[in-house]
């Protein structure tokens, strides 16, 4: 009589207990968690936009304009992702992952590298989220606003403004089709002396 069928049986009893673990280990992994993991995968390489969305008569980023972000710089603690539209090298997405939330500033410089007399707003999250969005939210008279990011690894990397979660300005970069890096971002070398 043959053995193998219990030798089967046996490794499928070893195996099965390890593979369940595993799946809840992964479902106790917070939203949060996830979406910083989705976000960290994306480090090293750029992705090229288009504004999709914007308020009536806002000026800020020409419609036709070429908007490159670079996924610069990942830690398990803080994520630099720089915007680039057109020649303009300005800006730059912080996120901040604290105990109990994420947060997104706003680091903006000058050519010379200098901070930029508007620069380091932005908020933090006020719920869990989900792995492929977060919102970073401000309450002023009753209305909720602040920022929207969100990600569908492989496709796609939004970015934008939202109001009564409602997207305002909607920056969709295609994670398809990968850029060449673009040049460093003014500010790169110093971390803004308005970090809390």
């Amino acid at each position: 009589m043959s053995h193998r069928p219990l030798a089967v049986l046996a490794l499928v009893a070893i195996l099965v207990p390890t593979s369940l673990v595993e799946a809840q280990a992964a479902t106790r992994r917070s939203a949060q968690d996830r979406f910083w993991a989705n976000l960290q995968a994306l480090c090293g390489s750029a992705a090229a936009g288009t504004l999709l969305a914007a308020p009536p008569g806002d000026t800020q980023i020409n419609p036709q304009a070429r908007l490159v972000v670079h996924f610069w710089e990942c830690s398990d603690h803080e994520l630099r992702f720089p915007l680039y539209v057109d020649d303009n090298r300005s800006r730059t997405w912080v996120f901040l992952r604290h105990p109990d939330g994420i947060e997104l500033r706003h680091d903006h410089r000058e050519a010379d590298g200098s901070e930029s007399p508007s620069t380091w707003y932005g908020a933090s999250t006020m719920s869990e989220g989900t792995a492929e969005r977060q919102d970073f939210v401000t309450m002023r008279n009753g209305v909720a606003g602040g920022w929207r990011v969100e990600i569908v690894p492989g496709r796609r990397f939004s970015y934008g403004t939202a109001r009564n979660g409602e997207w305002r300005h909607h920056l969709e970069f295609d994670l398809t089709a990968p850029v060449p890096l673009p040049p460093p971002h003014w500010g790169h070398l110093t971390r803004p002396s308005q970090r809390p």
